[in-house]
């Protein structure tokens, strides 16, 4: 792992850096994307057929996954995980339900009524990576918030496999309520959902993680419709003093490390014997590692401690960091919830591990990576609605707000504005 030590403003330039270095553009993967949705758009589910073929090593007959499909995937599954998968979607269901918004009216002046309506999005498309693993609680986490909000169809796409989509992936979408899935994967799925094809409808907004071809599809098909965020590789820091535990701060890191070469694991505490120690229970927990190859280059590439002075330049160091999951391992750490600014998901304790998180708290995994935090929320009921504002005069009312109206509109040079208030009362 690499250390960073020195005064606090040295090692937010260190990092600001190696941030800049990490999110560059790929501007060989970005040509490839945009040649890919072209080629969607032109040639529909041609196209999609084609591109299973090239990158999934899958000839398709039919890209829809039917009714029948999904019900004896999910016979297959072993019952204490369907129990399981039934159990967090309880507590993602309970949880997100406190965010739903709703409509509101205010009558504040006489003959005024001023409104905002919140109105669900009509069709949504998940997007639940494929590859190295399943992911049934990405559906869960994608889906439900969806549901909850009022989505009327929601769209699932996953990549095809020639032994067939996972049959967990498959409960998984049936116990969320997943209207359609489609074996269709890549910036090719994205490009689909975003356009629409021959079979695959086109929707409205596009949720869901993915490898950088889905990043960046994502992004270049926004303003054709909606997305939840450009996610990048998965993150965690933990900030942590010297009464911290080692062995549970490495296995944490190693939590986050484990699911992709480029994933960012990062220790930020004001003690020397602490950082040794993680960093030898970090290498020693490897050995047994079944995914050691991909967490150990994370480690080695992306890994990072980082000495702090004090407490307090622990919380500036790492709000600058702005992490996916923030795990604070001090103690009393409830205190310290208004230190911190940026972060998609805080765990509080030794107790709350990340992937009590990722699985089971109900709280969402799908986060703002790579510090946008800063500006970006995890994804929630709110994602999945949109709002209209709701304006009633009386002409009384209007009379009394003419002059006033008339005199903006023609100071900004907007004579037609003002004529569209005057005529009412010529």
């Amino acid at each position: 792992m690499k250390w960073l030590t020195g005064e606090t403003s040295e090692i937010l330039t260190a990092l600001n850096d190696n941030i800049q270095r990490t999110q560059e553009n790929n501007q060989e993967v970005e040509e490839q994307v945009r040649q890919i949705i072209q080629q969607v758009i032109q040639n529909g589910d041609q196209a999609l057929r084609e591109y299973s073929k090239k990158f999934d090593q899958v000839e398709l007959k039919d890209l829809f996954i039917t009714k029948e499909t999904i019900e004896l995937g999910f016979q297959r599954v072993e019952k204490d995980v369907i129990a399981a998968l039934e159990a967090a979607k309880e507590n993602i269901v309970s949880y997100h339900q406190k965010q739903k918004q709703y409509d509101f009216m205010d009558t504040e002046k006489s003959g005024v009524l001023r409104g905002q309506l919140v109105l669900p999005l009509a069709r949504v498309g998940v997007y639940v990576p494929g590859g190295t693993a399943a992911y049934p609680s990405s559906v869960l986490m994608n889906v439900l918030p969806a549901k909850i909000a009022g989505v009327k169809e929601i769209i699932m796409i996953t990549p095809p496999s020639a032994n067939g989509i996972s049959d967990v992936i498959l409960a998984a979408a049936k116990i969320a309520g997943v209207d359609k899935i489609f074996q269709i994967g890549g910036a090719q799925g994205i490009a689909a959902l975003a356009y629409g094809t021959e079979t695959v409808p086109k929707v409205d907004k596009i949720v869901g993680p993915g490898n950088i071809y889905v990043a960046t599809a994502k992004k270049q098909v926004f303003g054709a419709v909606g997305i939840d965020m450009i996610a990048g590789p998965s993150e965690i820091g933990i900030l942590a003093d010297v009464a911290a535990n080692p062995t549970y701060i490495a296995a944490d890191l190693l939590s986050q490390a484990e699911h992709d070469t480029l994933a960012r694991a990062i220790l930020v505490t004001n003690s020397v014997k602490l950082a040794e120690e993680v960093e030898k229970e970090i290498y020693q927990q490897l050995q047994t590692l079944p995914r050691k190859e991909i967490a150990e280059k994370a480690i080695e590439n992306h890994g990072l401690i980082i000495l702090a002075s004090t407490v307090e330049a622990m919380f500036t160091i790492m709000n600058e960091i702005a992490p996916e999951h923030l795990e604070v391992q001090l103690a009393d750490p409830i205190s310290y919830l208004h230190e911190i600014k940026n972060a998609g998901s805080i765990f509080l304790g030794e107790y709350a591990s990340e992937p009590v998180g990722d699985y089971f708290s109900g709280t969402n995994h799908v986060l703002p990576t790579s510090g946008t935090a800063k500006f970006y929320s995890p994804l929630g009921v709110y994602d999945f609605v949109k709002y209209s504002q709701v304006t009633y005069y009386t002409k009384e009312a209007l009379a009394q707000a003419k002059d006033a109206i008339t005199l903006l509109a023609r100071k900004e040079g907007l004579e037609a504005h003002a004529r569209a208030v005057e005529c009412r009362f010529d």
